[in-house]
């Protein structure tokens, strides 16, 4: 999706929540953990099996999503 390749979606895991590929971790904890102050690095060591690029990814979606316009007429 729009060159998010570690970015997936599967009605099947989290109820299609963007998750990080092959995994149950949903992009909104990991924007989560850096929005209250975690290092990439501090999210990598209590998740070992995620790669810093998960982590860019994850806050280059939530940044691409912050990018819509929002219809406040509506």
């Amino acid at each position: 999706m729009f060159g998010f390749d570690r970015i997936t979606f599967d009605p099947q895991v989290m109820a299609g929540r963007a998750c990080i590929r092959d995994t149950r971790v949903p992009v909104s904890l990991l924007v989560n953990l850096v929005a209250n102050g975690m290092t990439p690095g501090e999210i990598i060591e209590a998740y070992p099996y995620l790669e810093p690029e998960d982590v860019q990814q994850a806050l280059q979606y939530a940044a691409r999503l912050a990018e819509e316009k929002v219809d406040a007429t509506a």
